[in-house]
């Protein structure tokens, strides 16, 4: 028997409803609905027009159930790290924008509290300053608000009524215990957060209720790895189990799937983090600055032929400059151009003349980003790899793909492009019982129905 679920994947720049169909040996995804996505600005502060986002989920989810009323289940995944403040049922303000900057005096209040290599050893995960607990230190009043919702959590309340958190993306609050995947308490109590606020931590796979009846949606909502990037690594194709994954978006998440996390010195001073997966698995992962980069100088060129620049970049002979992608002065918006050139102008060295050789720049600078991502997961979790899968829209990038089998010496395996959809869809459709089995059963079926694209080293 094979039947429907609805996947709802928000990403940080464009969000999509898709239509998944499951059965044995039988996997299939199809877009129902896409729509841009993007912080807004009001009075200074960067936030995310969560209102309006959920009227595009609603109106892609009916899409869905108009194209096939026979929908058993609807999952919801997103951005991690971002929260609503709700008040008797209503949200309190539109989450902030992890780009906002409200964090930075907050993070030092933070530490004085916890030393940094205590945090890590408690939460295992890499400082990065909008991680949601230096978020809510910075939050001016807390005592008014009756529940804390991430994201996909905010909209599966709204879907269903129903308050939860589910856990892989409650992993990156760095208010989880690392070691036993539940609120770490102490902590809380430690940074003045009151404990109410947090609510019961689920599993993927849960169901989380179902439609409220005014909506008239079908199914029922199953919890997935509902940080993006939890569901991206399920449908990882892969069929060797020494592999690295980059799940390439915006950011660039690099990094190995291990069975404990790795809380080590070496692993902080690395700033490598430790992420619950799927099925009780850890993602050990790094954050790259990733394809923000490209598109911010899109942005700020009007240009969106980036194919066009792409292969005029691969053509290129004359070198560029090699600059850190993961430099601080890149992440907040603006003009992204000129802060390359500055950052190259401040070491001695030449900038990028021409938009082809910025896009080159860039390329050549995220490939050694992810190279280098990918041997530190590899030597500090002890975890062997021997092909590296590239999935999410960075996988269509044949330039970056190519320049990434090049310089890790290895084979990499491309797509596919709707990873996070596909193991959202897989989830559910694990939880429907469509599908059996392990991870890795589900990623055979992934490299089944959707073949990646394989880049050997020159």
């Amino acid at each position: 028997m094979t039947s429907a679920v609805a996947a709802v994947d928000l990403g940080a720049t464009s969000g999509r409803v898709m239509l998944g169909h499951v059965g044995h040996n039988e996997l299939s995804v199809r877009p129902v609905t896409r729509f841009p996505n993007g912080p807004v600005e009001a009075h200074g502060e960067l936030h995310w027009d969560i209102d309006a986002l959920y009227l595009r989920v609603l109106d892609g989810l009916a899409a869905a159930a108009r194209e096939d009323p026979e929908i058993c289940s609807i999952g919801v995944d997103s951005w991690a790290v971002d929260y609503a403040l709700i008040k008797g049922g209503r949200m309190l303000e539109a989450p902030f924008h992890y780009r906002d900057e409200r964090t930075t005096p907050a993070i030092e209040r933070v530490h004085a509290l916890v030393p940094p290599e205590d945090l890590y050893r408690r939460n295992g995960l890499q400082f990065l300053p909008f991680n949601t607990l230096y978020q809510l230190a910075a939050e001016a009043d807390l005592s008014g608000a009756d529940e804390f919702l991430l994201v996909p959590d905010l909209l599966n309340f709204w879907l269903t009524g129903e308050q939860f958190a589910e856990r892989t993306n409650a992993s990156t609050t760095g208010l989880l215990d690392v070691a036993t995947g539940r609120w770490d308490d102490p902590l809380i109590e430690l940074l003045g957060l009151p404990r109410r606020i947090f609510p019961e931590l689920i599993a993927p796979g849960t169901t989380v209720g179902t439609p409220r009846p005014e909506l008239n949606l079908p199914g029922t909502v199953t919890a997935v790895g509902s940080h993006d990037t939890a569901s991206a690594v399920v449908a990882v194709p892969a069929t060797d189990p020494d592999f690295a994954y980059i799940s390439c978006g915006t950011w660039g998440l690099v990094g190995v799937e291990l069975e404990a996390p790795v809380l080590t010195a070496a692993s902080r001073d690395a700033n490598f983090t430790n992420e619950y997966g799927v099925d009780g698995r850890v993602r050990y992962l790094h954050n790259v600055m990733g394809l923000w980069l490209l598109s911010e100088c899109l942005r700020q060129w009007d240009h969106h032929d980036l194919p066009e620049l792409l292969a005029a970049a691969s053509g290129l002979t004359s070198p560029v400059p090699l600059f850190d992608a993961n430099d601080p002065s890149f992440l907040a918006p603006g003009d992204m151009p000129a802060r390359i050139s500055l950052w190259c102008v401040e070491r001695g060295l030449e900038p990028p003349r021409s938009r082809v050789e910025f896009v080159r720049s860039i390329v050549e600078s995220l490939s050694v980003a992810f190279v280098d991502a990918v041997r530190a997961a590899s030597d500090l979790s002890g975890k062997k790899v021997r092909v590296i899968h590239i999935v999410g829209g960075g996988s269509q990038n044949d330039l970056l793909c190519q320049l990434v089998a090049d310089r890790s010496g290895m084979p990499v395996l491309a797509g596919p492009v709707e990873a996070t959809a596909i193991g959202n869809v897989l989830i559910q459709a694990r939880a429907q019982r469509l599908v059996t089995g392990s991870l890795e059963a589900l990623r055979r079926l992934v490299a089944s129905a959707f073949a990646p694209r394989q880049y050997l080293p020159r």
